[in-house]
């Protein structure tokens, strides 16, 4: 055989052998490499949830003056920055918490919170600070006389929150809440005092 029809013929066995002149020019591809995207939080979006608690007009939460709290709340949190911020409106049954006044005491029945909240997450937990405005009712006992209606106060608080799965968390807050200028009659005479008590809450979210 010639030169010449080696060459054919080594050509043809290669035209007639597609998978065998794949293996020989087929390489692996070289890997790309994407950089991890930073994972987030999962905190952004709006929830809601209810709590239980105690409350009182001295700090000790088990004090012989605490009384049974709960009530429900609703909000929205949003990443920004690493921080978590958000805002929640909380209805709250006071448990009929009594408060001191000059003479007397009046009794907590409800409360209607509105607070901002600002917030560190730490993975699947977050911590928080959180301050707002409060409307609180009032009720007479038999030692004073209180306002009609409802009392306007300000609160301040911290918790912590913890993400069981995707939707739902639970939490522990302490809240304390301040209302001013209240007027009360302890049958001999009329006085203006400002009201506070501390709350500590144990609460369940439900996020959308």
């Amino acid at each position: 055989m010639t030169r010449k029809s080696y060459a054919l013929a080594l050509a043809a066995a290669f035209a007639t052998s597609p998978a065998l002149a794949a293996d020989l020019t087929y390489s692996d591809p070289t890997p790309s490499y994407s950089e991890p995207v930073a994972s987030s939080g999962g905190w952004s979006g709006a929830y809601v949830g209810a709590h239980i608690g105690t409350s009182s007009d001295h700090l000790s939460p088990f004090s012989d003056e605490s009384e049974f709290m709960g009530g429900i709340q609703g909000g929205y949190n949003a990443e920004m920055g690493g921080a978590v911020v958000g805002g929640e409106l909380e209805l709250s049954h006071m448990g009929d918490t009594e408060v001191d006044v000059p003479g007397g005491e009046l009794k907590e029945r409800y409360r209607l919170a509105a607070k901002a909240k600002v917030g560190a997450p730490l993975g699947d937990t977050l911590i928080y600070g959180t301050a707002g405005g409060t409307m609180t009712s009032l009720r007479d006992t038999s030692t004073a006389e209180g306002p009609d209606g409802w009392k306007p106060g300000w609160l301040l608080g911290a918790g912590v929150e913890q993400k069981f799965n995707n939707q739902i968390s639970g939490r522990v807050e302490y809240n304390y809440t301040r209302t001013g200028d209240v007027r009360s009659f302890n049958g001999t005479s009329t006085n203006e005092t400002n009201l506070s008590d501390h709350a500590i809450k144990a609460g369940v979210n439900y996020k959308f």
